[in-house]
């Protein structure tokens, strides 16, 4: 398959989802029923949006988001490189509201009542039939808990929300001595998108290279290699980095002098002046403390068919919280909303769900300010196995190009545009 067709698979096509003619009796229902969505990020702001379209707007949704905008973490580390300002990648929600009539409450979740099928927020209760929960990631700083403190977070931010922390890294490698270090650790698998870190290396040497030429991008990794695109990396690091990037795999974070920002790795200790540290992860805390992280108390397990969780009736999750094989990435919680969203759906519509889902994932990687590289993949449920596999399909850049930098851009407008336009 060619790069261009998977900039066009955001659509219903790919799922293997069909949008019926509902019955009068099927309207009603949906009508009745109440979807309550939390977390509006690729999973669940595409989610309401695909539940309004797809019940023909009979379905009432209900999305609560803590935060005004949507900044995407796809393209952020563009921030950081200094090719494209923090407002060029946060977006409103208004459109879900104008366009789709879903009811955006804009509030912190406190807890889920499993059994009352009650969302407990700062404001007071919010009932459901179905839940959906999309809550992303949490970070475990069991290893380093110095490092968890507030003051330790700015001080050493991970910027794998974006957002402020994307702004606040970015400014400390602006202000970073001449010939200073920059580095980068990077957790174990899974972690949210397998390349970001490697991407984040490119984008600090590529400023660097601008404006502070002796300076250095350390990366201390806890894999025992570069976890995604592999031979793309290295070469353009060799070809284009030599010298500014220093990557170090195997590198186990242990220890953090929060005074100075030198690190200890189970290989050795290192002097830093900017440090990025990201964690490894888990589920969302929402997820964790709602006991449905059933899966080595780290992940969330779910059918794959509807994404119901396989430990809570009538609650569904989606994107990074969900124990799979499958890349933690924006275009892959994309997918996972719809298949959610057909089989709430078909359910309130006495009909079955596509037993046999098929999507795409395709994830870019800038190199510099101009150029970027892509890794795309299909997959499909295995009725057998009970979980995606990979399918025919997908493939790998050859080498970094401008056209793919372009293919990227349009990437990120249609994939924005299918979850908020």
């Amino acid at each position: 398959m060619k790069r261009r067709e998977f900039i066009n698979t955001l659509g219903a096509a790919w799922l293997g989802t069909t949008v019926w003619p509902l019955s009068a009796g099927a309207a009603r229902n949906l009508a009745r029923a109440r979807v309550v969505v939390v977390g509006a990020g690729f999973g669940g702001a595409t989610v309401a949006k695909y539940l309004r379209m797809w019940s023909d707007y009979h379905l009432p949704v209900t999305l609560i988001e803590p935060n005004a905008q949507f900044v995407s973490c796809p393209t952020s580390n563009l921030v950081l490189g200094g090719s494209m300002p923090l407002s060029a990648i946060t977006l409103s929600y208004e459109a879900l509201v104008s366009r789709h009539g879903v009811t955006l409450r804009r509030d912190t979740v406190q807890a889920v009542d499993l059994q009352k099928k009650q969302v407990r927020t700062a404001t007071g209760p919010v009932p459901y039939d179905y839940l959906v929960m999309a809550t992303g990631i949490s970070f475990d700083y069991a290893n380093v808990p110095m490092a968890q403190t507030d003051a330790a977070r700015a001080r050493f931010p991970h910027a794998w929300k974006a957002g402020e922390q994307t702004a606040n890294l970015a400014r400390q490698l602006q202000h970073m001595r001449k010939g200073g270090v920059f580095a980068i650790t990077v957790p174990e698998l899974p972690y949210r998108c397998p390349p970001g870190p490697y991407e984040r290396a490119c984008q600090v040497a590529w400023y660097l290279k601008q404006h502070n030429p002796t300076g250095k991008v350390l990366v201390l990794d806890a894999n025992p290699g570069i976890t995604s695109k592999r031979p793309l990396f290295e070469r353009n690091w060799a070809e284009h980095y030599t010298g500014l990037i220093d990557y170090q795999p195997g590198s186990v974070l242990t220890d953090i002098d929060t005074k100075t920002g030198t690190v200890k790795t189970v290989f050795g200790t290192w002097t830093t002046d900017v440090l990025n540290v990201i964690p490894p992860q888990t589920a969302g805390q929402l997820a964790l403390d709602t006991g449905l992280a059933n899966s080595e108390g780290r992940w969330c397990d779910v059918d794959f068919v509807t994404y119901e969780s396989r430990n809570a009736p009538d609650v569904h999750l989606l994107g990074d919280s969900v124990d799979s094989g499958l890349p933690k990435s924006a275009h892959i919680a994309n997918s996972q909303a719809k298949v959610c969203a057909s089989g709430i759906i078909a359910r309130l519509a006495d009909r079955q769900p596509d037993p046999l889902p098929v999507f795409a994932n395709t994830c870019y990687s800038y190199v510099d300010d101009n150029e970027a590289m892509h890794v795309a993949n299909v997959y499909r449920f295995d009725p057998v196995k009970k979980d995606m596999v990979s399918a025919e399909g997908g493939g790998l850049s050859d080498k970094p190009s401008q056209q793919e930098a372009v293919d990227a851009r349009a990437w990120a407008k249609n994939i924005w545009h299918d979850m908020l336009g």
